[in-house]
């Protein structure tokens, strides 16, 4: 059973984690905002997660303004990407065990 979970990487164990990859998985990019309505979380609760995943590596960031208003969007990195792909894949090897 070890060989099973190896691979499944505990910076997505978080359902916000994982929602924050998914979304960016199918999206070049996606603003704060966006992600707030799209997951229902706080801005603290949202805030601390991207700095996590900011931190590993896993996804980057781009502040901008859009005329006079600050706009913070987000992506996934290659790296962030690479590692998502073997956490899914660690997933689905684990139910197909079972």
């Amino acid at each position: 059973m070890k060989d099973l979970i190896s691979n499944i990487n505990k910076v997505f164990e978080s359902r916000v984690r994982l929602g924050i990859m998914s979304v960016l998985m199918v999206n070049e990019t996606y603003d704060f905002n966006g992600l707030k309505e799209t997951l229902n979380v706080t801005d603290g609760n949202l805030a601390s997660h991207l700095k996590a995943l900011e931190e590993k590596g896993i996804i980057k960031v781009n502040k901008q303004f859009i005329g006079r208003k600050p706009n913070t969007s987000y992506s996934a990195t290659e790296a962030g990407i690479a590692e998502f792909r073997q956490h899914l894949k660690a997933l689905e090897n684990l139910i197909k065990e079972q």
